[in-house]
């Protein structure tokens, strides 16, 4: 089993970036899967869930209407469109792939928003 983020980077106040998250080695479709983000000295905060089908996603308040998580089951990749981003937001963010059985991890990608 395999997740793999990419897509961070060093970004400016109000500019927007997009995350992805490559996942192997097991049946994509059948999971939901969540990004988390974890900063220093803070606790892990989930940012988005999104249901296996896609059909319906949750947000973390702090986020909600700057960002917006996706998936391709056809591709086995979900996706984290981040947009409006404040230094707030800056942090390792982790893909969770997710069922009543199994719970898998990337190891994640750095956001740093700065100017």
């Amino acid at each position: 089993v395999q997740l793999v983020e990419s897509g961070g980077d060093l970004v400016q106040p109000g500019g927007s970036l997009r995350l992805s998250c490559d996942c192997r080695g097991f049946t994509f479709s059948r999971f939901g899967v969540s990004w988390y983000r974890q900063a220093p000295g803070k606790e892990r905060e989930l940012v988005a869930t999104i249901i296996s089908s896609g059909s319906r996603s949750t947000y973390a308040d702090s986020v909600k209407g700057r960002f917006t998580i996706s998936r391709d089951n056809a591709k086995n990749m979900a996706y984290l469109q981040m947009n409006s981003l404040k230094p707030e937001d800056t942090a390792v963010y982790l893909c969770n792939a997710h069922n009543s059985l199994y719970d898998y991890w990337g190891r994640g990608t750095q956001v740093t928003v700065s100017s």
